[in-house]
């Protein structure tokens, strides 16, 4: 009783935090992207940040699920039907961003009548849709208790897996093939985004089993948690090994990515690059290396935390640092493209540099989305984790009973 109270309560708070959200984005179609602080020198801010965070968010869960048909890792099945509840509303998040990005959902009408097959961003659309499908498949599969449906499940996660590593890459290669771009065009911008997904993804699938396991909802061993925290120090220790090669590369005496290193390092996006360095990277490889540290929750659950701030932090500097500095040099500048841009850069409406903070608009519609995605995950965990279906069908067969009597 005392448990769907407290549902009850955090989903009405959450119910409200979500309307407010589709208000603000009300707002936003009725004004249009001049609400934001985005502008002509700065085309993509906030929205555009979550959509690549929460891309990576949702690869954890699916990873670790068609790991354990992929590789046969018994332990991971345990925790699979969670695992690609809480992939299927992430990647569904980031879908949600995408279009409030567009600035009006009849734009996505364009994309179906004159798609460019030679954009990624367009290879990023695709791989998506058919990301969100095959989790979609795979939960159905999962839940079936029909005969067979365990080999379907095991013939689906052969795709997913494949499928969960290219829909990082895709979105990487929207940054990476960018020539125009100093800071965005490497040749290892998809492994940096594959494995960063892999520890904020791995890192909130542990948080979310921590959760279930204090709610109730489902229980996982401590032992299964502490070997997923060790799986979680490998892919931290290669996440600081890509981080540190491209570093080298771009700090490497005439190479072309110096001044953008300087940014980073010491500009207007230092303080995010230098929390996922020291937060996001070391402090948690520290603590994960260790089984003693493994095998103590509160610390796991500590790790975790700094591991998602510190993947969310690099998505902002790996985003806005490329955009400091304009392609054109010289006065009198690009022009912001809005009155909030240019209040944002300052009296004047050209601007010589970049310049973006995110407007009370682009908060509440990012609040309203997260809510709404921590509701649906909290929703379906109730519906469809094996203790909750088994307590609603015992009770509909109760209430099937006393009808039948009466």
């Amino acid at each position: 009783m005392q448990t769907s109270v407290k549902f009850k309560a955090a989903a009405g708070v959450l119910a409200v935090l979500t309307a407010a959200g589709v208000a603000a984005w009300i707002y936003q179609l009725m004004g249009g992207l001049g609400v934001t602080g985005m502008n002509n020198g700065t085309s993509w801010g906030l929205y555009i940040t979550c959509f690549m965070f929460f891309v990576g968010l949702s690869a954890g869960g699916l990873i670790v699920a068609s790991s354990a048909s992929v590789f046969h890792v018994k332990e991971y099945k345990k925790v699979a039907l969670p695992a690609v509840i809480l992939s299927t509303v992430c990647i569904c998040l980031a879908g949600m961003f995408v279009l409030i990005d567009l600035g009006g959902i009849q734009r996505v009408w364009q994309i179906v009548v004159s798609p460019n097959p030679t954009s990624p961003l367009f290879w990023d659309i695709c791989v998506i849709s058919l990301y969100l499908v095959i989790n979609v498949i795979y939960l159905v599969f999962m839940l079936s208790k029909k005969s067979g449906a365990q080999d379907r499940v095991a013939i689906v996660s052969r795709f997913a897996l494949p499928v969960a590593i290219l829909v990082h890459s895709v979105t990487a290669w929207i940054f990476g093939l960018e020539l125009a771009r100093e800071g965005w065009y490497s040749a290892i911008m998809a492994p940096l985004f594959v494995v960063s997904a892999m520890d904020s993804g791995l890192a909130l699938l542990l948080l979310s089993l921590m959760g279930l396991n204090k709610s109730g909802l489902f229980k996982t061993d401590k032992k299964l948690l502490s070997n997923l925290a060790g799986l979680l120090a490998v892919c931290i220790a290669i996440d600081g090994f890509f981080v540190g090669c491209e570093i080298l590369t771009m700090a490497y005496p005439g190479a072309a990515g110096t001044e953008t290193l300087t940014i980073m390092a010491t500009g207007a996006t230092a303080p995010f690059f230098w929390f996922e360095i020291v937060a996001g990277i070391l402090i948690p490889f520290v603590i994960l290396v260790f089984a003693k540290n493994r095998a103590r929750m509160g610390l796991v659950a500590f790790a975790n935390i700094c591991v998602i701030v510190g993947v969310f932090c690099k998505r902002v500097w790996l985003l806005l640092t490329s955009f400091i500095e304009f392609n054109v040099a010289g006065a009198p500048g690009v022009i912001s493209g809005s009155s909030a841009a240019a209040h944002a850069s300052g009296t004047d409406v050209w601007a010589l540099a970049g310049a973006y903070a995110p407007t009370w608009v682009e908060i509440v519609v990012v609040v309203g989305v997260v809510s709404l995605g921590i509701l649906l995950f909290m929703v379906l965990c109730r519906k469809l984790l094996p203790g909750n279906r088994a307590a609603a069908d015992a009770e509909s067969s109760g209430k099937g009973a006393i009808g039948e009597i009466a």
